[in-house]
Parts: C-alpha cells; sequence; structure tokens
C-alpha cells in the first residue's frame, strides 16, 4: 500500500517491509482499470475471468480454451479485432459485435512520402496529422488547454481501430456485426442468451458459451488498491474524468505523489496512453526531482 506519512510516504510492500521515501511515481498502466458495462456483469456474479460466461480482454493470455466455443467479441477497437482473429485461429465460432456503423482500419504506412503529403499530414510516432504531430511534439502544450478541450481531445484523437496488418486475418473471415448493441444478456442454463438491437437492424438473439469483452478501460483513480483510502480521496480529478489532476511535472494534488501513463493522458495529450509518452513524462518527472534533491 501507499499511505502519507508527514511530509513523505510510506509504500508497504507484500512481505511486509515499508520504504519511507519523498516521492512515489505510479506508473502501473491499465492492469486494474478494465471497464465492464453493467449490462454484462450479470453474466458473472461471482466475478469475471476465464471461467466464467464473461470475460474481459486484459484477463487473457492465451485465447486457444475457446476452441470448439461459441464466444462474442463486445467491442470494435484493436482489442476487440485482434482477439476474434486469435479465437477464430485456435477453432472458436467467433463473432464481433460493434456498436459503430463501421470497423475502422489504420493505414498501412508510407516509409516514402511526396513532400506535399507529408506536409500535408506530418508524421508522428502515433500516426499521420496535424493534431497528433503536435500533442507529440509538444504535448507539454496540453496541460493549459481548458479542460474541456483536453476531455475532448483525449477522446477524440485516437478512437477504436484496428491495425492495418490485421486486417486480412479478421475482414472476410470473422462475422462482424456493426451498428449492433446489447439490449440485454443473461444467462440460460450453461449458455448465454444476448439480445441485440441497433440502428434499423430490429432486435436479434445471439446463444453463446462466453462473452469476451473488448470494452477498453476507465481512467479512475479510486481503482488503484494500492493507494490507501485517505490518499485516494486527497487526489484531486480532472473535470469531467476521475483521472488525477496534475502539475507540469506530473505531480498531484498529494506532494510527492505522481502518475504517468493512461492516468495522464487527459492533462498531457494521448500520447501519454502509449510508450511513445514516457521520455517526456520520465524527463519532467526527475527534472522535478532532482530540483527537490538540490533545494534540500
Amino acid at each position: 500500500s501507499v499511505e502519507r506519512d508527514g511530509a513523505g510516504c510510506c509504500v508497504r510492500l507484500e512481505g511486509g517491509e515499508e520504504i519511507e521515501t519523498a516521492a512515489v511515481v505510479v506508473a502501473t498502466g491499465l492492469a486494474t482499470l478494465a471497464h465492464l458495462p453493467d449490462i454484462l456483469l450479470s453474466l458473472a456474479p461471482g466475478g469475471p475471468g476465464p471461467k466464467a460466461a464473461l470475460s474481459h480482454t486484459s484477463q487473457h493470455t492465451d485465447l486457444s480454451r475457446y476452441a470448439g466455443r461459441r464466444v462474442a467479441v463486445v467491442g470494435g477497437g484493436q482489442s476487440a479485432l485482434e482477439s476474434a482473429a486469435l479465437l477464430h485461429e485456435a477453432g472458436a465460432d467467433v463473432q464481433v459485435l460493434v456498436r459503430a456503423s463501421r470497423v475502422r482500419w489504420g493505414e498501412r504506412p508510407q516509409l516514402r512520402r511526396p513532400w506535399t503529403r507529408r506536409l500535408a499530414q506530418p508524421a508522428s510516432p502515433l500516426g499521420t496529422g496535424w493534431i497528433l504531430a503536435a500533442v507529440c511534439r509538444a504535448p507539454g502544450t496540453v496541460r493549459p488547454l481548458p479542460a474541456a478541450a483536453r476531455m475532448q481531445l483525449f477522446r477524440r484523437a485516437l478512437g477504436p481501430s484496428g491495425g492495418w496488418w490485421l486486417r486480412e486475418r479478421v475482414e472476410g473471415v470473422v462475422p462482424v456485426r456493426t451498428a449492433c448493441r446489447v439490449e440485454q444478456a443473461r444467462l440460460a442454463g450453461d449458455e448465454v442468451q444476448l439480445r441485440l438491437g441497433g440502428r434499423g437492424n430490429g432486435l436479434a438473439e445471439l446463444l453463446v458459451d462466453h462473452v469476451l469483452a473488448a470494452t477498453g478501460y476507465r481512467l479512475d483513480v479510486d481503482a488503484l488498491p494500492f493507494l490507501a483510502p485517505p490518499v485516494r480521496q486527497a487526489v484531486a480529478r480532472v473535470p469531467g474524468v476521475q483521472a488525477p489532476r496534475l502539475s507540469g511535472a506530473f505531480e498531484s494534488s498529494v506532494p510527492g505523489l505522481y502518475f504517468t501513463g493512461s492516468l495522464a493522458a487527459p492533462t498531457f495529450g494521448p500520447m501519454l496512453r502509449f510508450v511513445a509518452g514516457t521520455e517526456f513524462a520520465a524527463r519532467r518527472i526527475s527534472e522535478r526531482l532532482v530540483r527537490q534533491d538540490l533545494r534540500h
């Protein structure tokens, strides 16, 4: 656990060891932030997991256990589409249920582009386009923007899509239902009964053995179990989301407690969701800690 201890923090390890420190950097990724829609939760009264009727993509390292079984994958992003391909290749009977009207695919990178294309759509670590290029080259300029503008950038800059290299393993191979949403989900003996709806599609029923939710993650400080409750409560949040509000050095409202990775994306932009953002974050945090050390 991480608790406040005077002017610093006390970190207690599972073996009982205690470490007193002036600073803690939370860089734990998305492990505890998996999001499951409420409408699906009744499928796993004992909790979601590979052996239950419902699981999240973050809970899997091997999908071969579903060979010969019927699986519905809910979602339309990379984790949904790649999981569907792996399930199909492992021998599962899989369908993908996508809420959007179509599946979006990334474009194959062009290493040699004419200067006119490079000018119109400059390259960045996250793809091409002026918005991505700007937030990657100067992520520090995102933080001063109004919270509403930052959240719009966070939600819209990189929406759900599949990698270009995955397309041939899914398109025309795995059944994909677009403009489709789950209206009802219930257990029916050993099966899962899904009632599906969508724009102009009417209602349909789907029987499967397992539902794999590729429904993303919710950035929520309260979902970090290793932070003591008083610490979580003291962390100020970005308006409109439960991610921490951060200083220009990634420090939260709790002195000495820093956050990086996806939890920092609502403050510094979409690059922080990816490995591409680690250099910027590491530099800002280390410079801050060095200055603090010099003052003492």
